[in-house]
């Protein structure tokens, strides 16, 4: 928002309401739902005052490892790596390159779905730490929400066009010319942070049923030791 003046441009002495009304202006939020992420966001900060925009990199705090985007915040420091990392951006849109059944479909990469969504967390999710039920809650959220804003169909997939999220993730710019067709709502929201969790939870429990199964050495086979046995041979 501060690249394109709906808030601050220098990201500076922010206050919960400035942030409501960017959120607004920018996204086509509803007032609940702007009201939400604003207020909510500064009591886990426990802020009172105005915010810079450093302050929303606090780790642990609205800020979360498996970002789509950014490394993880490295043992002992505060604050979350800033820095976009290309490579991660790509294969995130490479996650949308499926079709709806989930078959490998370089045309259906043009858009988005709430499924390629599930697809990008589960994969990021696997190299980090458990996400606690909060951050897994904003993780989805924050993705519900540019579902929601920019949803389009094409050859029967329902989606973002991933054009346009390359350029809002990788270059921190909103699609050249756009503006909001339309209010997004926070049950509308709610509802697909719900089909992002079922999805996710799917794929993990497909992937839990075709897991190969870990082959038994002879050594872990529990037998009872003969006379013979002797301790260095047991170990």
């Amino acid at each position: 928002m501060a690249n394109h003046g709906y808030i601050n441009r220098d990201g500076k002495n922010l206050s919960a309401f400035h942030i409501v009304r960017g959120l607004k202006a920018c996204y086509g939020l509803s007032t609940p739902l702007a009201l939400f992420l604003s207020y909510v966001g500064f009591a886990i900060l426990k802020r009172v005052r105005p915010i810079d925009l450093y302050h929303i990199g606090k780790h642990g705090a609205v800020e979360h490892d498996a970002s789509l985007a950014h490394h993880n915040t490295p043992m002992g420091h505060k604050y979350a790596p800033i820095e976009i990392d290309h490579t991660l951006v790509t294969e995130l849109i490479n996650d949308a390159k499926y079709t709806q059944d989930g078959a490998p479909n370089a045309e259906a990469g043009k858009l988005m779905s709430a499924v390629d969504v599930a697809r990008a967390r589960v994969r990021r999710e696997k190299l980090s730490k458990p996400l606690d039920g909060v951050h897994a809650e904003i993780a989805r959220g924050e993705m519900a929400i540019i579902l929601g804003v920019w949803e389009t169909k094409s050859n029967d997939k329902v989606g973002v066009p991933s054009e346009w999220l390359q350029r809002w993730i990788g270059h921190e710019k909103l699609p050249e010319g756009w503006k909001p067709t339309h209010k997004q709502g926070l049950l509308d929201t709610v509802k697909r942070a719900k089909a992002i969790r079922a999805a996710m939870e799917e794929m993990r429990s497909a992937e839990a049923k075709n897991a190969p199964m870990t082959p038994i050495s002879l050594d872990e086979k529990t037998s009872s030791p003969t006379s013979g046995d002797s301790v260095e041979a047991k170990l």
